[in-house]
């Protein structure tokens, strides 16, 4: 799959703490954006990307959590209905590059979504999966995997991110 042409934003960016507006009219556009999403998740490399990451304020989620990098799944305006249990993983951002931090989410969750055809379905999914779709569902109300971790943990990244980015400019 080619590069794409999308820029991942970067914490401490202020556009990744926009909230995506739903989309109402799933057309071709929508699909383009999506199949350009991939690219750059796939690119970056990462197992899932909000439209809010590439600056596009739509509730649009991709993941692909497989191993051989080959079952993308595209979720629009994805909504939880269901949680259950609880799990703690570690959680990495392509919006906060080279930060690990143990998060605690709900292990498994029922959601509801419409595909690139404008269908609407429902999917459960748990583990990786699960995680991915809520870190990916945070970034869509502007909330990033730091906003878990304490005040003074968040300013360090803050700092350490900062200090990079001026370092490469």
């Amino acid at each position: 799959m080619p590069t794409s042409l999308l820029t991942i934003l970067e914490f401490p960016d202020s556009r990744l703490r926009k909230k995506a507006l739903r989309i109402d009219n799933v057309s071709g556009s929508t699909a383009h954006l999506a199949d350009e999403m991939l690219r750059a998740m796939y690119a970056a490399p990462g197992i899932g990307l909000a439209a809010t990451q590439v600056n596009v304020q739509q509730r649009l989620i991709v993941c692909d959590v497989s191993e051989e990098k080959n079952a993308p799944l595209i979720f629009i305006n994805p909504k939880i209905l269901e949680m259950d249990g609880e799990t703690e993983t570690q959680e990495g951002c392509l919006s906060v590059p080279g930060f690990y931090e143990t998060v605690i989410r709900p292990e498994k969750i029922l959601l509801e979504a419409v595909n690139r055809e404008g269908e609407p379905f429902q999917m459960e999914a748990e583990g990786l999966l699960s995680v991915c779709i809520q870190h990916e569902i945070d970034h869509l109300d502007g909330k990033l995997f730091v906003d878990y971790l304490s005040s003074a943990k968040r300013q360090l990244i803050r700092k350490k991110l900062l200090k990079q980015q001026k370092l490469s400019r």
